[in-house]
């Protein structure tokens, strides 16, 4: 593998120089709202996006097996993290910027860190695919910002497409492999939640009917 992505020239080289070609001309407060939106406020938007999942969630019939599906996420971008620290020794390749200093760098402190996988892509899409398994709008709406984090990474010059790309496959092999191990274990435990004190954060409160005699008292 590291001989593969040893080559940092070709295509994987022309696309990112075109992609981060675009911050030369584009104006300092484009350049600065791309690197924090690419450095920090997609994965913002999409614990946004989780809070909102959940809530909906808690008034599903499922509640229980849908709120182990959001639990799924974070855990699945842990384990993608994890699974990411070998792999990204194993391949032992340099930023961008190290072997082409022609690239616009828009984001400080990457010096001396590795550029594969892209540890952003792998978290922005890891949430993505976990909420669409979940809550197909949302994940739709997540999956759209996962492929702007990509794009934002090229945009600020830390990765190279290829390393955006093994992201998306380390996310989505962690996620989708490991689902049916992680329900197996996540469904039972939000069962059992549910029937502790917990249970308010599983399962929405269903609001009180009224009784017949409160109903006709009303109506007299």
């Amino acid at each position: 593998m590291s001989t593969l992505l040893g080559d940092t020239t070709g295509p994987d080289l022309e696309l990112l120089r075109a992609v981060n070609g675009l911050a030369e001309s584009a104006p300092d407060w484009i350049d600065s709202t791309v690197a924090w939106f690419g450095e920090y406020g997609i994965l913002l938007g999409l614990a946004l996006i989780g809070v909102v999942a959940w809530l909906q969630a808690r008034r599903r019939p499922d509640a229980p097996v849908a709120i182990a599906g959001l639990l799924w996420a974070p855990l699945a971008v842990a384990l993608c993290e994890l699974a990411n620290l070998p792999i990204s020794a194993l391949v032992n390749r340099p930023r961008p910027f190290v072997d082409h200093p022609e690239l616009d760098v828009l984001v400080a402190g990457k010096e001396g860190t590795l550029s594969f996988v892209s540890d952003h892509s792998a978290m922005s899409m890891g949430i993505a695919i976990a909420l669409l398994l979940v809550n197909r709008r949302l994940g739709l709406i997540a999956a759209g910002l996962a492929l702007l984090q990509g794009f934002a990474r090229l945009y600020v010059g830390v990765h190279y497409p290829t390393d955006v790309l093994g992201g998306y496959a380390l996310a989505a092999a962690v996620v989708l492999l490991l689902a049916p191990l992680a329900m197996a274990v996540l469904v039972p435990l939000c069962h059992a939640l549910g029937r502790t004190a917990l249970r308010p954060l599983l399962i929405a409160p269903q609001p009180r009917r009224r009784s017949r005699h409160a109903e006709r008292d009303l109506a007299a």
